[in-house]
């Protein structure tokens, strides 16, 4: 149970120059929208101790910031999600990494229960990035990677990609920007409706949106390039199943590259990768890892 902050001097919320991992730790959880003691000390700090990150996390508790819910899984019993509440997520929905991003509230241990295993996922699967950019020398922080990102596709609906990455990597003084979007797979759906998830990437790339009115003005080009100067790579990570299964997802992803022409025209213009998330782990995302969808040997994400 979480208490109310009214009552909390104004200076106390206010970030301070003494205590900076108390906003950085906020600002994560409302990107983020959920992540354990451990995570977040990878993802903002991962030169200091977890007993810092858990003193900071008690105390924003304490003030009724944020709350927890405890992980199911038996080996894990002392470990928990944490989460904001609804004051916390009033207290950041003005920063301004967190422009435009839609509300997320959470006003409950059930409902943050319900949506633990998926986030705690896709932040895991955000941290072999972070981690391989610091060893690289490349740009990429807890603040370039913003999960449940929608887009339109037409016909009234959305696609809503699990994340959209943003990277560049540094070499010398030249500079590469990538951008891509992340399906995580945790096998708990049909491999098929994995597969489907290429067709909706498939229509974002080719959906113009449509003008309001009778008379309609020149094309201004897919609906796409009103957030990215080049359409994003697209990336799916995969876990939760044997090296058997995950290798036959892998599979029929490429099977419907292969077969469905408007995936085959996306192909001809967008990399497309899949890769087991432990594979990252141990090898990082630069390592070669990764399954081109349009077929050959395991790459660099980069290379695809």
């Amino acid at each position: 149970m979480t208490r109310s902050t009214s009552g909390v001097p104004a200076a106390d919320l206010a970030p301070s120059p003494a205590e900076p991992l108390r906003l950085q730790v906020l600002t994560a959880l409302a990107l983020h929208r959920m992540a354990t003691t451990g995570q977040l000390r990878l993802m903002l700090r991962p030169d200091s101790s977890r007993q810092l990150f858990s003193r900071v996390l008690n105390k924003l508790r304490s003030t009724g910031f944020v709350d927890l819910t405890p992980l199911r899984e038996s080996d894990r019993s002392r470990t928990h999600a944490w989460y904001l509440t609804p004051e916390g997520a009033r207290l950041t929905r003005d920063l301004p990494v967190l422009r435009g991003r839609p509300p997320y509230p959470i006003t409950s241990t059930t409902a943050a229960s319900l949506k633990t295993p998926h986030t705690l996922t896709v932040v895991r699967s955000h941290l072999p990035f972070a981690a391989d950019a610091r060893r690289l020398g490349h740009e990429h922080g807890p603040w370039d990677w913003t999960p449940e990102v929608a887009h339109p596709i037409g016909e009234g609906e959305r696609l809503v990609a699990d994340a959209v990455m943003h990277y560049t990597v540094v070499d010398g003084e030249h500079r590469r920007k990538l951008r891509a979007f992340v399906e995580v797979d945790r096998s708990t759906m049909s491999s098929e409706r994995l597969a489907v998830k290429l067709i909706e990437y498939a229509r974002l790339f080719q959906y113009e949106a449509q003008p309001v009115g009778r008379r309609r003005p020149a094309s201004t080009g897919p609906a796409w390039l009103r957030w990215y100067p080049v359409f994003p790579r697209l990336l799916f990570v995969l876990t939760g199943a044997s090296r058997a299964r995950l290798g036959d997802r892998i599979s029929d992803l490429q099977a419907m590259v292969a077969q469905h022409p408007l995936v085959a025209a996306l192909a001809r213009e967008v990399q497309l990768g899949a890769v087991v998330l432990e594979d990252i782990e141990e090898h990082g995302p630069s390592g070669s890892v990764w399954v081109p969808l349009t077929g050959g040997e395991a790459r660099p994400w980069t290379q695809l």
